[in-house]
């Protein structure tokens, strides 16, 4: 039907309150529609909660017989920690369902959509299938790969590719507006992980500042192998619901350990690779175990070069300020050596080029 992405544009609007809040589930907005009228909108507001269909039903009560829901997702068919979404569908009296994408999950694609069918629902698929899977890309990558996280890499750099000064000075190389855009990331994913060079250096307490907006802060993560720490961290002192996980090396001293258990810090040991590196791995299968389902790697220049070596970012952001440093003796973007020939560089696919302020923000993903 003619508006039929009009109002699946409505669906993921709402799709997009819920983001950050419903691991490990995806975030899903609903809406819905009778005689061309939204009579009801819902999203998924968190785990355990009710999934956005139900909460498009509930608003709309009366109104949803006879009527269309869209949902960015196809709606579950089995039972969790709520009822199947397809038995409020059918037992509510709408008529047509329409999807932006499939449930990706290969235990459950499809079964939604089936059942809708074989109840005489009316259903259409794949509406702003795009944008619909780029709403949970998270989520999608999780159940497709053995729960590993999504991980996207997030940099900020002057044109000539430097992230700091000699003197590890980063502060602010862009501008107020693309640091309020990296806050949401943070809202939007469930972790954020630097190493501990950047941890001595910033001291930053890696929360979720967004003006007028209750963000989330994400689970902090620290790689430090050798658990060098300043019990005066911000991260540690400073009040947030948010866990902080330190990743340290095997057979760490437990008496070294003990002091940050006891401020409810978790520990996880990380097991070396054949190059004697951390297994990043490993790491990201164990924070898959925590449903850590999105994961955003914020630097600096070791740990940048440590995930890009590992194969292990989906998604690259790269802001560029109109500064140059001018200079070689700045902090580069990677660190350690890089391919002998040009051609063996990393390339981005699905490139999107946006402006804050006059920031550049570079972002695409690695196949």
């Amino acid at each position: 039907m003619k508006n039929d992405k009009k109002y699946m544009e409505q669906a993921l609007s709402l799709a997009y309150k819920g983001k950050g809040l419903t691991s490990p589930n995806p975030a899903v907005g609903a809406v819905v529609v009778k005689n061309d009228v939204i009579v009801g909108k819902g999203w998924h507001k968190g785990a355990g909660l009710a999934h956005a269909e139900v909460e498009a039903i509930n608003d709309a009560g009366d109104n949803s017989k006879n009527s269309t829901i869209y949902v960015t997702l196809e709606p579950c068919n089995h039972h969790g920690k709520t009822p199947p979404c397809t038995e409020k569908i059918i037992n509510s009296g709408i008529k047509r369902v329409v999807i932006g994408c499939k449930d990706p999950n290969p235990n459950v694609s499809g079964n939604g959509i089936l059942y809708l069918k074989d109840n005489n629902i009316d259903v259409e698929m794949s509406v702003l299938n795009k944008e619909a899977k780029t709403l949970i890309e998270d989520f999608a990558w999780y159940v497709c790969n053995d729960k590993k996280p999504f991980v996207t890499l997030k940099c900020a750099s002057t044109i000539d590719g430097r992230i700091a000064t000699s003197a590890f000075d980063s502060k602010w190389i862009t501008n107020e507006s693309s640091r309020e855009y990296v806050h949401r990331l943070r809202h939007e994913n469930n972790a954020i992980l630097i190493g501990a060079g950047t941890l001595r250096a910033d001291n930053p307490s890696l929360t979720s500042r967004i003006n007028n907006f209750a963000s989330k802060d994400p689970t902090r993560i620290i790689l430090d192998p050798q658990l060098s720490i300043d019990l005066n961290a911000k991260l540690l002192t400073q009040k947030s619901n948010a866990t902080t996980i330190i990743a340290v090396a095997e057979n760490t001293r437990e008496s070294k350990k003990m002091p940050l258990k006891d401020m409810g810090v978790k520990i996880i040991e990380v097991p070396y690779n054949k190059n004697n590196n951390f297994n990043l791995l490993f790491l990201l299968e164990k924070l898959g175990q925590l449903d850590i389902v999105s994961l955003l790697v914020e630097g600096g220049s070791n740990v940048i070069s440590s995930f890009l070596q590992a194969k292990l970012i989906n998604k690259a952001l790269f802001f560029i300020a109109p500064k140059i440093y001018g200079g070689s003796d700045g902090i580069s973007i990677c660190s350690g050596k890089g391919p002998k020939l040009m051609k063996d560089a990393i390339n981005l696919i699905d490139i999107d080029v946006s402006q804050f302020g006059q920031d550049i923000l570079i972002q695409g993903y690695i196949k």
